[in-house]
């Protein structure tokens, strides 16, 4: 999301980043700092291809790491990862080495990853590797938080969810915009009260190999969708090259707006409209309060977001996709969802 340094930067600064995250190598063990870590607390990183996984590793390998964390680290890291996406093919030699400077072994599989933790981020940035990535992890019982999007397609969202059933695994996945700053307290009608529309922006860029929204336009249709709550009825698309809009219409009435952006300086947040008031969403605010959203759950087991919550969230991006393959009409999200469960239910028998 953005640029990789500003996020970096923005972690060394944020308030619940002050206790610090500076870096004190131990040459002789090429560990951090000599803080135990907790049973059960040493976590596994799959994807150095992302930002994500530095910003993460800084945050939780850091030499006096927030007290938010609880003693959590990352202990080891298999990089791949995209392996056909220039962008993040390129980043994983130099993520590698930063991550080995904070510490984290390097291994050369899932595999071999299982085998030195407790618990898994998947962070690969490309979709496609996570089915079946989640699926290896989910089959050693171990808790798995998985990183925007789920999966590359809205049945393999589908199938991982039956495959964390099926493993009886918590999983949990989430952009770290659902936590962006004002967005729990609006959502939960602490700002401005109830809720009646909601309008939200991110950039939409696009590639190639992703299914549209699941590549970037996610973030802000997370923040849609998390201020407007489950129930999503129809969705319209209209897009040009630079531009996408795409409106949703509650089963109550209420609509709520994502504008998607390729052109122009882009950014993130929002506008809540509420029986009380208007809240402004944003900007940006930086990753930790996402980790200690992470952290509570490899401590729980449960997660902070409903299975169902996140599918409607990937139900109403394909139902986009459908508007836009139909010129701009009305798609529902049931509709779509119907149709991609009944090619789980064709399909389940070869991943168990």
């Amino acid at each position: 999301m953005g640029n990789a340094y500003n996020r970096r930067k923005f972690l060394q600064t944020a308030t619940l980043g002050a206790a610090g995250i500076g870096v004190l190598v131990n040459a002789k063990a090429g560990t951090q700092n000599h803080l135990p870590v907790p049973d059960g607390g040493r976590i596994g990183i799959i994807g150095l291809d992302t930002s994500h996984s530095i910003a993460f590793t800084e945050a939780l390998n850091a030499a006096t790491p927030n007290a938010i964390f609880e003693g959590y680290k990352i202990v080891a890291a298999y990089p791949w990862g995209s392996r056909d996406i220039k962008s993040s093919t390129e980043r994983i030699p130099s993520y590698t080495e930063q991550v080995k400077k904070m510490g984290v072994e390097i291994v050369d599989s899932i595999a071999a990853l299982l085998q030195k933790v407790d618990v898994v981020m998947l962070e690969t940035n490309d979709g496609r590797p996570h089915l079946q990535q989640a699926l290896e992890v989910m089959k050693s019982g171990k808790r798995l938080f998985i990183d925007k999007p789920v999966a590359a397609s809205l049945k393999e969202v589908l199938t991982v969810y039956e495959a964390a059933q099926h493993f009886k695994v918590p999983v949990f996945s989430s952009s770290s915009l659902r936590y962006n700053e004002f967005m729990q307290d609006t959502a939960a009608g602490k700002t401005v009260g109830k809720i009646l529309g909601a309008d939200t922006f991110s950039p939409a860029t696009l590639e190639k190999t992703q299914a549209d929204f699941f590549w970037y336009g996610i973030h802000g249709i997370e923040m849609l969708c998390t201020l407007m709550g489950k129930g999503c009825a129809s969705v319209m698309r209209i897009n040009t090259p630079d531009t996408d809009i795409v409106v949703g219409k509650w089963s109550d009435g209420r609509l709520g707006t994502f504008r998607g952006t390729r052109s122009g300086k882009s950014g993130y947040g929002g506008t809540a409209f509420g029986e009380n008031g208007v809240q402004r969403i944003g900007p940006y605010s930086g990753y930790n309060a996402l980790l200690a959203e992470i952290i509570q759950f490899f401590k729980t087991g449960i997660s902070p977001v409903s299975s169902d919550e996140t599918i409607e969230i990937y139900a109403f991006m394909e139902a986009a996709h459908e508007s836009g393959r139909r010129g701009g009409k009305p798609v529902a999200p049931q509709e779509v969802l119907t149709k991609a469960k009944k090619l789980v239910k064709r399909n389940w028998q070869q991943y168990k």
